[in-house]
């Protein structure tokens, strides 16, 4: 009997004890802890209430209707979605512009399938896919009419950013993060300068510099659209931050190994594309997603060098006279997008980090 008493006594306590214990210990803190349960559920109301109840959905739905009703206007994402998905992009040639983003999609999610995960079959994937955006989006082959660069915008644009950012910014930051590494002072220490020259400007003085500047520093048919000088830019500005994300985690690579590769006679190729940066991307992993989040993101900037790209796609949505008033629904319908990619993102970083910490066992 003293043994059930004891083990009663020492029983965990139950759900209730520990919800009371953490939000009412004492009579103000539970105070507190009402007050702010009442503020969240009054503003969660609010919310649901305009973003759904009191809501006007369907293409039918006027601007006059969403001011009676005085909840969320999604009517105008009905019918202004071409132009914040297609932007200045013909509106007969839409159709391409639809399909160059669901080939970037496409080319994303190949690329994140294990089984494609070789050096050749990556190289494929992207050179095959980008080839197929530009066809599309360009046209002027194939009997596509031609559409010139300052006519795209919206999403596809904004993908196209992205990738050509990631296209040529991973590659440099891995050559700079090498040459950083480099025996010779006059590479290492240069590399060095040209990556702190790079970090300490902001992305909109390069982007401007790039559209602006560049022209006037390069002979006539060294230049090329706005555009590619645009991505090069935002490409060299990622390329910056990632080599010394690469660089930090060739630094976490265990010494010895490199030097008992150097003993076995393996070359300096051959250490570093199957020892060292096998090791240093998985060191890398969690800072090289958020660097490519961050990436996607900072797409938008290029709107203040005069691209169309979502964002300002946006902003030409809800720019009419009759729209004006539901600026907040396309803002919310863009976030939304920037998190859809994002996230997955992310949560692709994640499954990668398990698979390695299981891969690593």
């Amino acid at each position: 009997m003293n043994t059930l008493a004891n083990s009663a006594a020492v029983a965990p306590p139950g759900r209730v004890q520990m919800l009371r214990k953490r939000y009412f210990p004492t009579p103000l803190q539970g105070l507190v802890s009402v007050v702010s349960a009442g503020l969240l559920a009054l503003i969660l109301w609010k919310l649901l209430n305009w973003a759904f109840l009191s809501a006007v959905f369907g293409a039918d739905g006027s601007a006059a209707d969403c001011r009676a009703a005085g909840g969320a206007c999604w009517s105008v994402i009905a019918n202004r979605w071409r132009i914040i998905f297609f932007g200045l992009y013909p509106y007969a040639e839409q159709w391409r512009s639809a399909l160059a983003c669901v080939a970037v999609v496409a080319m994303i999610v190949l690329s994140c399938i294990p089984s494609f995960w070789r050096p050749w079959r990556l190289a494929a994937v992207w050179i095959v896919g980008t080839a197929i955006y530009y066809i599309l989006m360009k046209g002027g082959v194939l009997g596509l009419r031609y559409v010139g660069e300052e006519q795209w915008g919206g999403l596809a644009l904004t993908l196209f950013i992205f990738v050509a950012t990631c296209l040529i910014g991973f590659p440099l930051s891995i050559v700079l993060a090498l040459l950083r590494r480099s025996n010779l002072p006059v590479i290492s220490r240069g590399t060095g300068l040209l990556i702190d020259a790079v970090r300490s400007l902001p992305l909109l003085a390069i982007l401007f510099a790039f559209a602006v500047v560049v022209p006037f520093m390069l002979p006539g048919w060294l230049q090329t659209g706005k555009l590619y000088r645009v991505v090069f830019g935002a490409g060299l500005f990622f390329a910056a931050y990632q080599a010394e994300i690469i660089r930090g985690g060739l630094q976490g690579v265990p010494r010895g190994q490199e030097e008992a590769a150097m003993a076995l006679g393996i070359g300096y190729w051959h250490r570093v594309g199957k020892i060292l940066l096998p090791q240093a991307m998985r060191n890398a992993l969690p800072a090289t997603i958020n660097q490519f989040v961050i990436g996607f993101k900072e797409t938008s900037l290029v709107i203040v060098v005069g691209f169309f790209e979502i964002l300002a796609s946006g902003n030409a949505a809800y720019g009419t006279g009759e729209w004006t008033f539901a600026y907040r629904e396309v803002y919310a319908f863009i976030a939304l997008i920037y998190f859809v990619f994002t996230y997955s993102l992310s949560r692709y970083g994640a499954y990668l980090e398990r698979r390695m910490a299981i891969s690593s066992r």
